[in-house]
């Protein structure tokens, strides 16, 4: 298995308590590699504007440099600015600061075939990194190579396995950018190894480890197979039994499916929504389980670039975190506080079922996403009813005295739910994260409570399908809090949602959704 460097990572699911001293976790990256060392030399050159190299594929460069962003966090850390994020010129410029080359600005379909080859290259690191290890012979060797020479390895073994694009423009691709980024010897080790790829493809030799022995060899198959960490394979076969387990491996190994909700805080309803999607020619179909909701799997590019995000007309949400809010079920002149508001869209989506009459207040420990939130929520003509705080949820009540209608707790967690859409979160966890993410979320959920009214209700919800974040720790609250008592989410969703505790759950399984919880919990009056 991989060992790459210790990333220290201060955030748990959806970068909630980004700033939060006493509950920051470190996650390890884990794959095949032993140790990983970077030279200056080629992550950071200082070498002076080159002119365009048109032999290089440019998204295959910027593939490159992400997947090493990704990897790395830190080390690159002078990427992008928020605003210019996800900016093709931004990202060229990138590639001519740490590669030391220029090549062609990247088109829309370069960004896209980028947010393929990235997203696939990171679900599949585990199994790329096991056929290349096969191929190399020399486990030394492997484990020695430079970051930048792995990641376009991983990509043309990506591109080959699993795109199953044609094999003589992917080798010499990749060994043009292997030749150029480092050295002519890495260009021709690129050129061995893929040649020797395509060859067992062609005759059906490719290896493939054996699900055989015990629990645990089995198990170590399986990730491998499916590229997981062994130990989430592990808990999976435990909770759910190996079928499902694999199914559910599949589903995040899947290309992701996303959803739109039209923000009506804009007066801007579905039907609309629906036009320009026509319009667009972008394919798309009904939300079963939400008025506001409609379902994309191609053509999010274009959504972008027609500017319904940017004007604030509709946001990208997942009908699991959407029906979090119809749990909370908001109603005109309430008063809500989310507990763990940021990025906002759980936020401005209750904000926009108020009608304009009521408030919802949205507390964050983190300041920057905390801001971002405000200016959504003015962009989509919400600012009316929604508050911001910057506050740990921890302390919160220690200079608060205000209780409120309702309190949604969208505590941090694994995010064990949305592995399709987050495929570096895989990589970013590790068992022993589980107790510490417990017992955070055992505090704030004892901090939440302290904020409902008499006779209120208190949501708490996660983005994750692991019973210990979810039942269990409702179990161990109301262990605590003889005051509640367990409302059944049953009058809110529907049947296939409920669980027989009266809570909801989606199944990325079951449902074709990311996987989430949500507890209805009434305080006594």
């Amino acid at each position: 298995m991989l060992h790459l460097p210790s990333i220290q990572i201060c955030c748990l699911s959806d970068n909630k308590y980004k700033d939060s001293s006493s509950k920051t976790l470190k996650f390890k990256e884990s794959n095949s590699r032993t140790t990983t060392t970077y030279k200056k030399g080629y992550l950071n050159k200082e070498s002076k504007p080159q002119n365009v190299n048109l032999e290089i594929s440019p998204h295959r460069a910027v593939s490159a440099v992400r997947l090493m962003r990704i990897e790395f966090g830190g080390a690159f850390a002078d990427l992008l600015n928020e605003k210019g994020k996800g900016s093709g010129d931004n990202e060229m410029g990138y590639v001519e600061r740490t590669l030391g080359f220029c090549t062609r600005d990247l088109d829309d379909r370069d960004l896209r075939v980028v947010t393929d080859i990235v997203g696939g290259t990171i679900r599949w690191r585990k199994y790329l990194d096991y056929l290349i290890l096969s191929l190399c012979h020399d486990p030394n060797g492997f484990s020695r190579m430079e970051p930048l020479l792995l990641q376009i390895l991983r990509i043309g073994f990506y591109e080959i396995v699993k795109l199953e694009n044609p094999s003589y423009a992917v080798i010499n691709e990749n060994v043009q950018l292997a030749k150029i980024a480092l050295r002519p010897g890495a260009g021709n080790m690129v050129n061995g190894i893929l040649r020797k790829l395509v060859s067992l493809k062609e005759s059906n030799s490719l290896p493939s480890p054996q699900v055989e022995g015990d629990d645990r060899a089995q198990a170590r198959a399986l990730a491998t197979l499916h590229s997981h960490p062994v130990w989430m394979v592990r808990r999976w076969i435990k909770y759910l039994g190996r079928e499902e387990a694999v199914k559910l491996m599949n589903w995040n190994n899947s290309d992701p499916r996303f959803s739109l909700r039209a923000n009506r805080g804009k007066g801007f309803t579905r039907s609309e929504l629906v036009s320009r999607l026509e319009t667009l020619e972008v394919p798309y179909e009904l939300s079963p389980h939400l008025d506001d909701f409609v379902r994309i799997s191609t053509g999010m590019q274009s959504v972008i670039q027609d500017g319904l995000l940017k004007e604030g007309l509709c946001s990208v949400q997942d009908e699991s975190a959407g029906l979090v809010v119809s749990i909370v079920d908001p109603q005109p002149g309430e008063t809500i506080i989310d507990c763990c508001a940021a990025p906002g869209g759980k936020t401005l989506f209750m904000a926009a079922c108020l009608n304009g009459e009521g408030m919802v207040t949205a507390i964050d420990i983190n300041k920057g996403r905390l801001r971002i939130l405000k200016e959504t929520a003015k962009l989509q003509q919400l600012n009316n009813v929604v508050t911001t705080v910057h506050a740990d949820l921890r302390t919160f009540h220690e200079s608060n005295s205000i209780t409120y209608d309702k309190v949604l707790l969208d505590a941090p967690c694994s995010g064990l739910g949305v592995l399709s859409k987050r495929a570096d979160l895989r990589w970013n966890r590790k068992s022993e994260d589980m107790e510490e993410l417990k017992s955070l979320q055992d505090e704030l959920l004892d901090a939440a409570s302290m904020l409902v009214k008499p006779g209120g209700v208190l949501v708490y919800s996660t983005c994750s399908i692991d019973p210990e974040e979810n039942e269990d720790r409702v179990a161990a609250f109301l262990l605590r809090h003889q005051e509640y008592s367990i409302d059944s989410a049953e009058r809110y969703i529907s049947p296939e949602f409920l669980t027989e505790h009266g809570y909801y759950f989606s199944s990325p399984v079951k449902n074709s959704l990311d996987g989430a919880f949500a507890a209805r919990l009434l305080r006594c009056p």
